[in-house]
């Protein structure tokens, strides 16, 4: 990918070296800031990929928690903001019903049938860790920062599985273990799909450029959603 094409999409995130703040009489005045010397244009676009791929996950916890609020009160949490929170800090506040599992690991248990747990959680969690460690547990970018284009491919796999066990895990009497798209005579929803979506082609975008910028080819996974694991992410290497 040419530096120019770079260029362009940075610009189209928004991003620049010259941020904007409140002059003395209020107006808004530039203002460089001197961390972007550091800063390459790849740089610029994963700082903002990695945002709108985290922020897309904050949204559909959002929506999980909206449509199956019997999830955060297995925790004993008081509200379903309270439940966001709790997501929000997943770097340093681990679900406890979790014992410990991250990444893939604590995103299946959410489709157990048999898991007592806050199921939201335990996805969400799951997937937030997942894109943690595919941004190499980094929230801002420089020119000496390494990403692996694997990770992030496996990233947006697993978005893919993930789609499909919301829709097809049931519990015995044949109901959804997590009420998510909604399609019936009367109401479509499908606004998960397209958070997924958008969460998927952010992270394929990525996991592209970085392939391009190490000189490296993407390992294509064949898999089939039916039976599919989460491909490891942190635990690759």
């Amino acid at each position: 990918m040419g530096r120019g094409l770079i260029a362009v999409l940075a610009l189209g995130f928004g991003l620049c070296g010259c941020a904007v703040k409140p002059g003395p009489d209020g107006r808004a005045e530039p203002h460089f800031d001197p961390r972007y010397l550091a800063k390459t244009d790849i740089d610029r676009v994963v700082d903002a990929s990695r945002e709108q791929v985290m922020e897309g996950l904050f949204r559909v916890a959002d929506k999980l928690y909206r449509r199956n609020p019997r999830e955060w009160r297995k925790a004993g949490l008081t509200d379903r903001e309270a439940a966001l929170a709790r997501l929000r800090d997943y770097r340093h506040q681990a679900p406890a019903e979790l014992a410990g599992q991250r990444e893939g690991a604590a995103a299946i248990m959410a489709f157990s049938p048999e898991y007592p747990g806050d199921r939201v959680a335990a996805l969400m969690y799951g997937l937030l860790t997942m894109v943690d460690a595919a941004y190499a547990h980094k929230d801002e970018f420089f020119i000496l920062d390494a990403l692996d284009e694997q990770k992030l491919y496996n990233c947006a796999r697993n978005m893919e599985i993930a789609v499909w066990k919301l829709a097809a895990a049931k519990d015995a009497a044949g109901e959804a273990l997590l009420l998510s798209n909604e399609i019936g005579a009367g109401q479509r929803n499908l606004s998960f799909e397209r958070e997924f979506g958008r969460i998927i082609g952010l992270l394929d975008f990525m996991s592209k450029v970085v392939a391009d910028k190490n000189g490296r080819t993407v390992s294509r996974v064949t898999h089939t959603l039916a039976t599919s694991l989460f491909l490891p992410v942190g635990l690759l290497k």
